[in-house]
């Protein structure tokens, strides 16, 4: 049975097309009403060609703009291309790359990031967004969903191509959550990437949405960590091989940061960009504010990078060893495990020395539900 579904995945990869492989991010907008303690939820699972990354805030230069905190590409030295973020109004974006929407013909491309940038300089709400989108040039130079969360808890997803947008509000949806992959709502039907991932997503959300228990945790420690595969009905690297192939998992090779913000709708203090840096797996996550990030994910030396970020990918190297030919799709299990535990315990450990007096980080199911 085992290498009947090494063929199958084997297979499955001839088909899989090098873009989508690059940004196969997987994302989550969740109400509060379906989390432990109110506060909503704004997840990224980023996958991308730059799997080095690093975090830093980006301060205002004029009256008109707003101090923000963001993800950034290695080597982005004039902070111009923001991947997620949330500012000081307490406004937060993200993006998953789309492949269904209308044909992306625009002279100038990938400018998503550029946008988000601009978003988190100047944006207090999703009006403030929606106004920005209308007002720029067209076309947009963008095929993506935009994830945008307010301070007073509104968010939707903006599926958004060169000439527009279409806005799936939070509000409107009455299960409380949305997820978005590789395809957008409003695009060609049974076109575009994710659909696995996406099913996958939903799988392990089920028990959390139903106890109305979900925590950013769930996300850096469930989702971003499990190599369950809703189509084979199983979690791979709990099969007993040494091996599995890396296919339509929620983290893959090309992944390389979690990242949830947590609002503060309905709590007293400031919103929280949970950041596990680098290859999700084989990270921990730190607590990032609009006015703290931690050393190791701030950009360092002439390229830019974090050392926290290349401490990471040194683990990934053990977890992918092999680097001739496809070696990069072979996952190699023991060492995933190893790295797995001893960050899950540095994760739960940060949550809770963070959160020491909160309640809902005391009684959070999740760390003790994945040992």
């Amino acid at each position: 049975m085992g290498n009947r579904i090494l063929t199958l995945l084997a297979g499955a990869l001839m088909v899989l097309t090098s873009a989508a492989d690059s940004a196969a991010c997987t994302s989550a907008i969740v109400s509060g009403r379906l989390t432990r303690d109110g506060r909503p939820l704004m997840w990224k699972h980023r996958d991308t060609g730059c799997v080095d990354n690093f975090v830093s805030t980006v301060r205002a230069q004029s009256d008109d703009e707003l101090d923000y905190v963001a993800l950034f590409n290695m080597g982005d030295s004039t902070l111009s291309e923001a991947w997620i973020g949330m500012n000081e109004a307490g406004f937060a974006v993200m993006n998953t790359a789309s492949y269904n929407l209308a044909p992306d013909t625009a002279p100038y491309k990938d400018r998503e990031g550029a946008v988000m940038s601009a978003a988190l300089k100047s944006c207090r709400t999703l009006a403030d967004f929606e106004n920005m989108l209308d007002g720029m040039p067209k076309p947009l130079g963008v095929q993506a969903n935009f994830g945008a969360m307010d301070a007073v808890g509104d968010a939707a997803y903006y599926e958004t191509c060169d000439t527009g947008y279409v806005k799936f509000a939070l509000s409107d949806s009455p299960e409380g959550y949305m997820v978005r992959t590789n395809y957008s709502c409003s695009g060609v039907p049974d076109t575009g990437f994710g659909y696995i991932r996406e099913q996958n997503e939903l799988d392990l959300l089920a028990p959390y949405i139903a106890s109305k228990s979900l925590t950013p945790a769930t996300f850096t420690e469930v989702l971003s960590r499990s190599f369950y595969h809703s189509l084979l009905g199983r979690d791979m690297s709990e099969a007993g091989d040494e091996w599995i192939i890396d296919q339509d998992f929620i983290p893959r090779y090309s992944s390389s940061a979690s990242v949830v913000v947590e609002g503060a709708a309905t709590q007293e203090g400031d919103p929280v960009m949970w950041t596990a840096l680098g290859y999700p797996p084989c990270s921990y996550v730190e607590a990032v504010t609009v006015n703290h990030v931690p050393d190791g994910l701030m950009p360092s030396g002439p390229e830019w990078r974090s050392r926290f970020c290349d401490e990471v990918m040194a683990r990934k190297a053990e977890v992918f060893p092999i680097t001739r030919g496809s070696g990069t799709k072979y996952i190699h299990v023991p060492s995933l495990k190893k790295w797995m535990d001893t960050c899950r315990r540095q994760s739960e450990s940060n949550y809770r020395k963070y959160r020491g007096q909160d309640s809902a980080v005391k009684q959070d199911k999740t760390f003790t539900q994945t040992k």
